[in-house]
């Protein structure tokens, strides 16, 4: 073969690879936003933690947040996710993710007590994840921030729907706004509605706060007042107008997807999502 010729073949090689991920696939314009999707394991609570990477991967995502206590599984007896897991169980289950291409970037949602926070702070350093969701006592914030320093964790705040928790904006930003930029938000955008709070509204609260978010959209009210999880786009949240407002903050982080509907088989609804979520953000960015 000529120099020319195996030159254009390297360029065309080269070319191929560029914008590609980790698993082949192109970059989705979300990707190279720096938007990614990530599934919350609670999702498939009724299934094993093992399972719930093996849906994970079925879906082609490529990062999951297991929630604590969740059992493990095949393979590991009768251990639960969380701090008592051995080195060698966690060894397995880094393994385990990586064999399947999944990272496990966060953990949660951790509502622990004082005497608990190292453990959990050292268990994810240990697992390589990037932060943990939490919803901290409001008197630990000392110890949780000098935690997040000294393990270089970050604590996204979760906000449950129920006025004992960061159910709203400003009390999540008046125990974090003067703290270091390691502690901000998980915000669970449908838990904001069912707290009458508008979502975009909350996230403009956020900017700058926003470490990932427990990203959904929900049902009008039903006859017994339960606002239930449904495909992104056919519910009563304005999925396409909060990607606009993380587009306008520059938003970088993860869309952890927690659907909580339809637990025995919610496969399906989940890929339409992750559809309409691709469709919309090739649209707006």
């Amino acid at each position: 073969m000529k120099k020319t010729n195996l030159s254009f073949v390297v360029l065309v090689l080269s070319a191929l690879v560029i914008g590609c991920s980790t698993s082949g696939k192109p970059e989705t314009k979300a990707e190279k936003q720096g938007w990614k999707l990530s599934m919350q394991s609670y999702t498939f609570h009724l299934f094993s933690a093992v399972e719930a990477l093996e849906k994970t991967q079925q879906l082609g995502l490529k990062y999951i947040e297991i929630y604590p206590g969740q059992k493990m599984g095949e393979g590991f007896g009768d251990a639960v996710f969380g701090y008592d897991l051995t080195q060698e169980q966690q060894k397995q289950l880094k393994d385990l993710a990586k064999s399947k291409n999944i990272k496990i970037v966060s953990s949660g949602v951790w509502t622990s007590s004082r005497d608990e926070w190292e453990k959990v702070f050292a268990f994810a350093k240990d697992m390589g994840m990037e932060f943990i969701s939490a919803e901290p006592a409001r008197e630990d914030w000392d110890v949780v921030e000098n935690l997040a320093k000294k393990y270089g964790i970050k604590v996204a705040v979760h906000n449950h729907p129920n006025e004992n928790s960061y159910w709203k904006p400003e009390i999540l930003l008046e125990y974090i706004g003067n703290r270091d930029p390691l502690l901000g938000s998980s915000a669970d955008v449908g838990h904001f509605k069912r707290m009458g709070i508008d979502p975009i509204i909350a996230l403009q609260q956020l900017d700058g706060r926003l470490i990932a978010m427990h990203f959904k959209d929900i049902a009008p009210q039903g006859a017994e007042g339960i606002l239930e999880d449904v495909v992104w786009g056919t519910g009563v949240l304005n999925v396409k107008g909060m990607l606009e407002e993380l587009k306008r903050q520059n938003f970088k982080g993860y869309f952890t997807i927690e659907y909580e509907a339809n637990w025995e088989n919610n496969l399906p609804e989940i890929k339409q999502s992750i559809d309409y979520f691709n469709e919309v953000t090739n649209e707006i960015l």
